[in-house]
């Protein structure tokens, strides 16, 4: 498995693999990589010659500079996990190496990132979509994997994909989880084992909605209400948002209809988690 920091470096080596007919295959990270990163690593083997994965805290896409500074990290861990995987090529530049001096410019898709997780997080996907640019123009991927988990996140990209006609094709993966349904997450590393107990709640309040749903129930409201209560009934447990949106556009719904996403936004303490399911009906 090849390493390099260097944009440069990155880049002779993609335009190599792609003269060869090689496909490509891009992860895109900041590391602390899981099993959900990690089964986007094994897709990918399968899809394309070549996998690359990058590995860059984005200092952008953070409210406060310290909060980049607490992203939990382990480099040497987070190597060998991809190795195992299937990843050929690691992509680990330094802050000054994505934003040189005199850097000045920066990507917004609007409307869809002032919703959800963008209500709170102002600028933040401001700075994820400038990262993902930034990063497909160095990799130059066939295909870009992206999860579920982070549904806004990805409804983002491929709307800036399209728009500025771009080549990527951008593949979405299942969330996945672990035994009692929390959706995998680099930030769950940051729970303390009380945390992380109550964290599932998250799981349970999305498959109520579900259960509502297959119930021939499709009021919104009622359907928030329900998943409130069991989110309030758990100690520790702060809700910053549920939300009931068309699955593309993210605009809010009132009746279940067509394909939908459900998502929340929980704080565990300061600690701050994100879920969502996809019905269709």
């Amino acid at each position: 498995m090849k390493i390099f920091n260097q944009i440069s470096e990155m880049k002779a080596f993609i335009r190599e693999q792609q003269a060869s007919g090689n496909a490509v295959g891009f992860i895109p990270t900041m590391g602390a990589l899981h099993e959900g990163h990690l089964s986007m690593v094994k897709r990918a083997a399968k899809e394309n010659n070549i996998v690359v994965v990058s590995i860059f805290v984005n200092p952008l896409q953070f409210g406060k500079p310290e909060e980049a500074d607490r992203y939990p990290a382990n480099m040497e861990k987070d190597l060998k996990s991809a190795e195992s995987a299937g990843t050929h090529v690691i992509f680990h530049p330094d802050v000054m190496e994505m934003y040189p001096e005199g850097y000045k410019t920066y990507i917004e898709v609007k409307e869809i990132s002032d919703v959800l997780c963008g209500v709170k997080r102002k600028g933040h996907f401001i700075g994820v979509a400038t990262v993902v640019l930034k990063l497909l123009n160095i990799v130059h991927p066939d295909r870009a994997y992206f999860g579920q988990k982070d549904a806004q996140q990805a409804v983002i990209i491929k709307q800036m994909v399209r728009d500025l006609n771009m080549d990527p094709e951008i593949i979405v993966s299942p969330t996945i989880r672990e035994n009692d349904g929390l959706a995998m997450s680099s930030r769950n590393i940051l729970l303390s084992e009380l945390q992380r107990s109550n964290a599932a709640v998250m799981y349970r309040s999305l498959k109520k909605a579900i259960e509502l749903v297959n119930k021939g129930i499709s009021d919104c409201c009622r359907i928030k209400s329900e998943m409130e209560q069991i989110l309030t009934n758990q100690a520790n447990a702060e809700v910053e948002y549920i939300s009931i949106v068309e699955a593309e556009s993210l605009k809010e719904v009132k009746k279940i209809q067509g394909k939908v996403l459900v998502a929340v936004a929980v704080l565990f303490d300061s600690i701050r988690l994100i879920d969502n399911v996809t019905i269709e009906v």
